[in-house]
């Protein structure tokens, strides 16, 4: 790539997020070349749901090793929440009893918290994170449970101020990206890199440490991922497959993913957002952050 276009073309895209009120740390990389592409890729962010991706891997490296049988019955405790956004077992009103595998499912596809909490029971974030050491994934961590992400200030609110969260979000963080909440703060939630992210798909990706057989079980999980309002409409098409996750919380928007193109190319993209506009739908930064990553990806492709 020539360096002096490649500069302008990455101060330009940082003026677009400026501009649209997000911060963000995207990386792109070519899993054939090992080249890359990124805006701030080492900036640590509380992950929220995307750490479903290292549990999913943990637990079914324990079915796989014979630790947990997959078609073992979980009792799972109704969510019964009813703020916007979390779905599955999250909303159930009463107990259910679901097979580990479909929990893995449930979790990793659905996004889904109730079934993500009833895993880590199995596999505590301890396990998880030694899981990631194994494998040679540095950079992120697992420090708590799913249903903490639920305790924030937007659950003491009502539907129609739910801005003021956002407003705290945004205004009571520090430089050192420390926060007065909790699920915010890098030093207490579970939390992630761009690049460490990256990493972790290329390992799923391309052989690694992780077995075989458990990467090609996240990769499918991946694939079939409902939500894909985010990046999926610049990523997916007839000549391609997008395979990807998505984290949420407050003013957080991330997605990380792996599209695979018809010519053989495969490139592994990741992007950790956090918005300045106090409001819960944001359509426009979700259109800004895919064109921000999908234009790192073209530079990448075009050499």
């Amino acid at each position: 790539m020539n360096v002096a276009t490649t500069t302008a073309l990455l101060r330009g895209l940082r003026r677009e997020l400026e501009e649209g009120g997000l911060r963000g740390s995207f990386l792109v990389r070519d899993l054939r070349t090992g080249e890359e592409i990124g805006i701030e890729p080492e900036v640590e962010f509380p992950s929220a749901s995307l750490v479903k991706v290292p549990l999913a891997i943990a637990v079914l490296e324990r079915v796989r090793a014979g630790e947990l049988d997959g078609a073992e019955q979980v009792p799972v405790d109704p969510g019964r929440v009813t703020t916007f956004g979390p779905i599955g077992i999250s909303r159930f009103r009463h107990p259910a009893r679901v097979a580990v595998e479909d929990l893995v499912y449930l979790s990793t596809c659905l996004s889904d918290g109730a079934a993500a909490d009833a895993l880590l029971a199995l596999t505590p974030p301890e396990r998880v994170a030694a899981s990631l050491r194994a494998a040679g994934i540095a950079g992120i961590t697992v420090r708590h449970a799913m249903e903490d992400l639920h305790h924030t200030p937007v659950d003491r609110l009502d539907p129609d101020e739910a801005h003021l969260a956002h407003s705290l979000a945004i205004d009571a963080g520090t430089a050192g990206r420390g926060h007065r909440i909790p699920q915010l703060d890098v030093a207490r939630a579970s939390t992630g890199t761009a690049r460490a992210f990256v990493d972790l798909l290329q390992a799923l990706w391309t052989p690694s440490r992780i077995h075989p057989e458990v990467a090609a079980r996240v990769r499918g999980l991946m694939a079939h991922n409902v939500l894909r309002h985010r990046l999926a409409p610049d990523f997916a098409s007839d000549a391609t497959t997008w395979s990807s996750k998505t984290g949420s919380l407050l003013n957080l928007r991330h997605e990380v993913g792996v599209v695979e193109h018809a010519d053989g190319a495969v490139f592994a993209v990741a992007a950790l957002t956090e918005s300045r506009v106090p409001a819960v739908h944001q359509p426009g930064a979700e259109a800004l952050m895919a064109r921000v990553a999908r234009t790192l990806r073209d530079r990448l492709r075009s050499g």
